[in-house]
């Protein structure tokens, strides 16, 4: 079983290089091997390896700056994706992809369904809804995990710099209207190996999921528990936790909007491929422990 992973040196690129190993050989490609900002020159790569699935967890994931560069967006997100699908229905080979919460538009309070009507209110949000669209066009095998507010230990996050900040001011204001669960990349990468063991025995699995770490918070909520879980831990924390104030999304304007609900319904996903996904706690606090070591 051959598998190329684009994306390698992302988030979630990074622990899908452990999680597909046992699946079997993986060819791991980043930027420099595979430009998603030209379509087209991924072909030659895709003839080359000739996997029999492709793990895309490459994409352009700067929300704002999208904004500014809508062109280059779509190349990246809904352009090569679209590519990448067309080469798998041409050789029956699985595409695993992964989409957002931003296809929505936020409304409302209940977790959106996978067939839930889509209104993205950003450029990124669009461009990603158009690479689901060309996927699901392409009559290839294909699981497209949408997923939320992902971190990992690797890099930045918002976790750390909630925990800089805490370090440094004696008081905080954090976003508190919008809602979701916070997933973390090890956590995606394990449900894509699962998933795609299932899926090489079980064509009927392709289709479109919702993929996040189970409950929900806000932005405020996330940040007071990892201060809380830091202070716990000892670390030398400066914010009183009644200093962390909770402010609306207008309080920090940015060049794209936001959606307010990014509650993810998982349901399909747990049920398809017999799952349980641990509260978004778990997975922080795992993150928090490595990094404070």
């Amino acid at each position: 079983m051959k598998l190329l992973l684009l994306g390698k040196n992302g988030q979630v690129g990074w622990e899908l290089q452990r999680a597909l190993a046992p699946l079997g050989d993986v060819i791991a490609l980043g930027s420099a091997e595979a430009d998603f900002a030209q379509p087209e020159s991924l072909v030659a790569v895709l003839r080359s390896v000739a996997p029999d699935i492709i793990v895309n967890a490459a994409a352009h994931t700067a929300v704002d700056r999208a904004e500014s560069e809508p062109e280059r967006a779509h190349a990246i997100n809904a352009e090569s994706p679209a590519v990448l699908a067309r080469e798998a229905a041409a050789r029956g080979a699985w595409l695993l992809h992964f989409s957002t919460d931003y296809v929505f538009d936020g409304s409302g309070t209940t977790p959106w369904l996978e067939d839930a009507a889509t209104s993205p209110l950003s450029v990124y949000g669009r461009s990603k809804l158009a690479g689901e669209d060309a996927i699901r066009a392409s009559g290839c095998k294909h699981l497209i995990l949408r997923t939320s507010w992902v971190y990992a230990a690797r890099g930045g996050n918002f976790a750390k710099t909630m925990l800089r900040l805490a370090r440094e001011r004696d008081k905080l204001s954090v976003v508190s209207d919008q809602i979701g669960a916070p997933t973390g990349a090890e956590l995606l990468a394990d449900i894509s190996a699962h998933a795609l063991r299932t899926a090489l025995t079980q064509a009927q699995v392709s289709g479109t999921y919702h993929a996040a770490a189970a409950g929900e918070t806000s932005w405020h909520g996330y940040a007071r528990h990892v201060i809380a879980f830091a202070r716990a831990a000892g670390q030398p924390i400066k914010v009183a936790d009644d200093a962390i104030a909770p402010v609306p999304t207008s309080a920090f304007p940015t060049p794209a909007r936001r959606p307010a609900n990014s509650r993810l319904d998982t349901r399909k996903l747990r049920e398809t491929f017999g799952l349980a996904l641990p509260a978004w706690q778990s997975g922080v606090e795992r993150m928090l422990t490595e990094a404070l070591a």
